[in-house]
């Protein structure tokens, strides 16, 4: 069955929708782990994990509000992540964080491996979702990075 110019769209907003909600999480473990650092690694790990990752989610969400409002479709409200457990270690936090910015990342490249975007002829849109996977894109070999360093 072929399907319709609004539920090619719709799909589209779910993706960038579940991909945000990942990033959303990813922040809130980083966030967590900020706190569990000492000054210098905290304040490495808001320059080269935070920022990109903050600035993914806010592209990301942006992405969706735009898109949704140039074709009248319903855009939705993200909620904040849930707080992880006091109990995770620093590498378990940036572990889970990695893994959010790629199940984020993973639906971005499904939805543009699908050509909807393409198909919709929507260059905005096209745009949004590579500018969050170039700055998701790093988020692992970072995290690689600062955990050498982390308690040393």
């Amino acid at each position: 069955m072929a399907q319709t110019t609004d539920e090619a769209r719709q799909e589209i907003l779910d993706a960038i929708a579940e991909a945000a909600g990942e990033i959303g999480a990813a922040l809130a473990l980083l966030s967590e782990a900020y706190e569990r650092l000492d000054e210098q690694a905290a304040d490495r790990l808001e320059q080269e994990l935070f920022q990109p990752v903050q600035l993914a989610y806010g592209r990301a969400r942006r992405t969706h509000s735009e898109f949704a409002a140039r074709y009248g479709l319903p855009s939705q409200t993200f909620a904040a992540a849930s707080v992880p457990a006091p109990s995770e270690s620093v590498r378990d936090l940036l572990a889970g964080a990695v893994e959010a910015a790629a199940k984020a990342d993973i639906a971005l490249a499904s939805s543009q491996d699908s050509m909807l975007p393409v198909e919709v002829g929507d260059p905005e849109l096209r745009a949004g979702l590579s500018e969050v996977r170039q700055l998701l894109g790093d988020v692992q070999a970072r995290a690689q990075a600062l955990l050498r360093t982390v308690g040393r």
